[in-house]
């Protein structure tokens, strides 16, 4: 019997149900199950036990067709393998030039970096970023950018006016740009250059929409100035003109005049454009005269006015009733391939209209008539019926 008995222990202490099963749940949920001690529940033991001990030796199944690489890992791990140990910046501005999708040139650019050894310097940040903007990667370059801007390789010109010109293109990155001026203005070895202040001009005057606006951003257009000449870069003729629009769109034109009259200070000459701004700012401020005279000084030249130029003279005068001179500039206008609109023929041939010139203005809208190619039948019809209704008053 003591034998038996030890039988039965050792059988017990075999067959106990693996760990995964609690007990608790064996004998609440199955209360049936009879004591280890029965034949039945012993057999019945072993099965389950036997069962446990095959699930847990099948070894998990694997995937019967592993991962192919696609051609972009293919060709991201040739390149790898081509950059020998020790690689230099150069290599990687090499790598990065020779690939033709961005995305590829930018996981070449991450891995590169992780290296032990290596950083990258000014060259690779600029290349990276510039095929990143080409590439119409801008979330990549946006990210590249706060990493120059953070301090991650040292600082030069081209990159920094390059990340100036990409955040002046875009609306929401305007004041990122002033940032990366403040930082060249700091630097020892990497002040603004020229092509800095032309950037920066450029994308504050494409906000001069209305007056309003034009005064909020003519105090930095001022301070650029200043500091462009306080750090000695010498200004050309598309950045005088670019401060003199500013200073004649908020009808500050004696500003205008005085940057006008020292452009050769600088050895820059003043051109069709420099003209144009100046006389549309005069007339604006009502200083006609004054516009006139520019426009003359301009034609003495040979240099042809842009086409609001024309306009603008053209209304101003005929406003102020000088009719004749408007009239010269009208033809001058048509003699150089340029129309005027409705609004510019009205303002002209019914102001004759009013002061009693009627004949004058019927003789005149037949020879603009002549002359002007553009002029259609419905423009036409539109004059003669305005004249004539203001003959009839």
């Amino acid at each position: 019997m003591a034998f038996l008995a030890a039988s039965l222990r050792k059988s017990t202490r075999l067959c106990r149900p693996p760990l995964s099963i609690p007990l608790r749940f064996s004998l609440s949920v199955h209360p049936f199950l009879l004591p280890y001690s029965s034949s039945i529940g012993s057999g019945f033991h072993r099965c389950i036990c036997s069962d446990a001990n095959a699930e847990s030796l099948i070894p998990p199944p694997q995937s019967p067709n592993p991962k192919t690489p696609t051609p972009l890992q293919m060709q991201f791990e040739s390149w790898i393998h081509m950059l020998k140990p020790g690689f230099s910046p150069s290599d990687v501005v090499e790598a990065l030039r020779s690939q033709s999708d961005p995305d590829l040139a930018l996981d070449i650019f991450r891995w590169t970096g992780q290296q032990r050894g290596y950083r990258h310097n000014h060259v690779t940040y600029l290349v990276m970023i510039k095929i990143s903007i080409l590439g119409n990667r801008y979330r990549h370059a946006e990210t590249l950018i706060e990493e120059v801007i953070a301090g991650a390789c040292s600082a030069s010109v081209p990159l920094y006016n390059t990340i100036i010109r990409f955040c002046c293109g875009r609306k929401f990155l305007f004041n990122r740009a002033f940032d990366v001026y403040k930082k060249m203005v700091n630097s020892e070895d990497c002040k603004p250059s020229l092509e800095t202040y032309t950037l920066l001009l450029n994308s504050l005057l494409r906000r001069f929409n209305n007056l309003n606006v034009c005064y909020i951003y003519l105090h930095t257009v001022r301070s650029l100035t200043k500091q462009m000449k306080v750090s000695g870069v010498i200004p050309d003729t598309f950045v005088l003109n670019m401060i003199i629009k500013a200073y004649s769109k908020c009808l500050e034109v004696d500003e205008a005049i005085r940057v006008f009259r020292e452009m050769g200070l600088y050895g820059c000459q003043p051109n069709a454009y420099t003209y144009g701004y100046i006389a549309k700012g005069l007339c604006e401020k009502g200083r006609v005269s004054q516009g006139l005279g520019f426009y003359r000084e301009m034609r003495s030249k040979d240099l042809v006015p842009s086409s609001s130029t024309y306009i603008i003279l053209i209304c101003s005068l005929s406003l102020e009733r000088r009719f004749e001179d408007a009239t010269k500039i009208l033809f001058d206008m048509l003699g150089n391939s340029m129309s005027p609109d409705l609004l510019t023929y009205k303002t002209l041939l019914e102001g004759l209209c009013r002061e009693g010139k009627g004949i004058d203005a019927y003789e005149q809208l037949e020879e603009l008539r002549k002359k002007d190619a553009l002029m259609g039948e419905k423009t036409y019809k539109t004059l003669a019926k305005g004249l004539h209704f203001l003959s009839q008053e």
